[in-house]
């Protein structure tokens, strides 16, 4: 198997939709979102995070850190998908198409 395969490299985003309401329920998001982005994931969309990952076995250790930080109320959906339909992704700004590019840089210590 490749090291680098386009199908073995995985993408874990994490999409959420919670309350903000009333003060705890603000530090409840507030306190998810920064542990999202102290695990590695970076914003993609208002309320959707993504994260790069080298294999499927390092996604399930990030994808079981945020179920470990879940929140008490709203709703969380985690999806994993390979980097080949990651950069078959379409995006538009307005009616313009918009080049997918990563987020960020990903290194690899051998």
């Amino acid at each position: 198997m490749e090291r680098f395969s386009e199908y073995r490299i995985m993408w874990v985003l994490v999409l959420f939709d919670l309350p903000t309401e009333t003060k705890k329920e603000k530090k409840a998001y507030t306190d998810f979102r920064k542990k999202l982005v102290t695990d590695g994931f970076t914003m993609f969309q208002f309320s959707i995070y993504l994260r790069h990952c080298p294999s499927r076995e390092n996604a399930d250790v990030h994808i079981k850190r945020v179920k470990a930080f879940l929140p008490e109320a709203g709703n969380v959906g985690v999806l994993c998908i390979t980097d080949k339909q990651f950069g078959q992704m379409e995006l538009f700004q307005g009616k313009k198409v918009k080049s997918v590019s990563t987020p960020c840089q990903q290194l690899e210590l051998f």
